[in-house]
């Protein structure tokens, strides 16, 4: 049974809007960054008030890492980057949070960072449903998150 004052795990507003759910592992949601000019992964451990990875028991820091390894191969294997990129900001969204990217010599923001270039182009029905289901193949998750 959960503390009655413990507060639940909620995913920060903009994270909500910004990604499509891929499903969830062992201690992460795994969002879908809805822009397909990059594939974008966005892990987000599902424990209320972190901000930092510092704040996650050393367990779930393996954890984690653990997770980011599996997503980043998954990613890799789909789309054959030439660069992947995997980090924690939180200068926006102070959720922890961790980036997984697969980056393309010649990409709409190469060879700088992908916040802040350009406008934001949300996948097709078509493309999302397709990117999600070979995500979650990969990822052994449900097709449906």
């Amino acid at each position: 049974m959960s503390d009655p004052g413990e507060v639940p795990f909620s995913l920060d507003a903009r994270l909500a809007a910004d990604g499509l759910v891929v499903g969830e592992l062992g201690l992460s949601r795994v969002l879908l960054m809805d822009d397909g000019r990059f594939p974008w992964l966005i892990l987000v451990p599902r424990q209320p008030g972190l901000r930092e990875l510092v704040e996650l028991a050393r367990e779930q820091q393996h954890a984690l890492l653990d997770e980011i390894n599996r997503v980043a191969h998954v990613l890799h294997a789909i789309t054959n980057p030439d660069k992947m990129n995997i980090a924690t900001l939180g200068n926006v969204v102070s959720q922890l949070h961790v980036h997984v990217i697969a980056r393309h010599v010649g990409d709409a923001a190469w060879p700088r960072p992908v916040w802040g270039v350009g406008e934001r182009l949300p996948y097709t029905p078509q493309e999302r449903a397709r990117v999600l289901g070979l995500l979650r193949a990969g990822l052994a998750l449900p097709r449906e998150a």
